[in-house]
C-alpha cells in the first residue's frame, strides 16, 4: 500500500522547497489553490502542511498566514564553539578566506582589552568566513605575538582554535561577548554582500585561557539574514 495523499502531497511541495520554485520567506499559496493543483480536499491540504510545519520548512504565523521558513543558523552565544566546529556540526564545510594578516601596534581598546604594554605588538587578521561560496561572517581579530609568535597567514585559512589547542597546547576555558545590532561600513557590507543600510549583529568578545590570560580580542560581524542567537535562561 503507498504512502497516505497528504504524505504525497507533503513530499511534492518539499521537492519544489529544495528545487528552489518556492523560495524561503514566500508565502505559500491558499488552501483552495493547493486543493485545486494536488487535485484533493482542503482537510488534505491542511494535513500536507501541517506535516511540512512540524518538519521545520514552513511556519505559520498567527494573523498572517503560512511561510517558507528561513533555514537561519541558529548560533547559542553560551557555547564556545568555533565558526569551523559550528559548520561541521551542521555538515557544512566552512572556507576561511584571509583578507588582511598585519603584525601591528592595537588600537588603545585592543591593547587594554588584551592587557598588553605599550610596546607589545598583535597580529591582525581580517576573515571572510564562507560556506558554499556565501559570506555568513567578517571576523576581525587581533591576537598577541608574544602568545602566538609562529602564527602565520597559512595557519588562519583554518580553525583558529584547533590551532591554539592541538598545535600551541592551550586550553581555551572562557569567551566574554558583547551582542551589538548595527548598520555595516561599506568594506563590511563588500565583504558580507549586504546593502550599508541593511543591519547586521556584531559581537565584540575577548577569551581568557584557563590560567586567565586573555589571548584573543574580536569583533565579528554576522549576516542577520543568515544567523539568529539564541539564549537559555534558567530558572533558579
Amino acid at each position: 500500500m503507498g504512502s497516505p495523499l497528504y504524505r504525497r502531497i507533503a513530499q511534492q511541495i518539499k521537492k519544489e522547497i529544495e528545487s528552489g520554485q518556492w523560495k524561503q520567506g514566500d508565502s505559500i499559496p491558499a488552501e483552495l489553490h493547493l486543493s485545486e493543483k494536488y487535485e484533493a480536499s482542503r482537510v488534505t491540504v491542511r494535513q500536507a502542511i501541517k506535516v511540512l510545519v512540524e518538519e521545520g520548512l514552513l511556519e505559520k504565523i498567527q494573523g498572517s498566514g503560512t511561510y517558507v521558513k528561513e533555514q537561519k543558523i541558529e548560533h547559542n552565544i553560551f557555547e564556545l564553539i568555533s565558526f569551523t566546529e559550528e559548520m561541521r556540526s551542521l555538515s557544512k564545510e566552512p572556507v576561511n578566506r584571509v583578507l588582511d594578516f598585519q603584525l601591528i601596534h592595537p588600537p588603545d581598546h585592543v591593547q587594554r582589552k588584551l592587557k598588553l604594554s605599550d610596546n607589545e605588538k598583535v597580529f591582525y587578521v581580517r576573515r571572510q568566513r564562507l560556506v558554499d561560496e556565501v559570506p555568513y561572517v567578517l571576523e576581525d581579530t587581533y591576537l598577541p605575538v608574544n602568545l602566538f609568535p609562529n602564527l602565520s597567514y597559512q595557519i588562519m585559512t583554518g580553525s583558529k582554535y584547533d590551532y591554539i589547542e592541538k598545535e600551541v597546547g592551550k586550553k581555551i576555558k572562557d569567551s566574554f561577548q558583547e551582542v551589538i545590532p548595527v548598520l555595516p561600513s561599506e568594506d563590511i557590507a563588500e565583504a558580507l554582500t549586504v546593502n550599508v543600510d541593511t543591519p547586521i549583529l556584531k559581537i565584540q568578545s575577548y577569551s581568557v585561557f584557563e590560567d586567565g590570560t586573555v589571548f584573543e580580542y574580536s569583533e565579528n560581524h554576522f549576516k542577520s539574514d543568515e544567523y539568529k542567537f539564541t539564549l537559555r535562561a534558567s530558572r533558579p
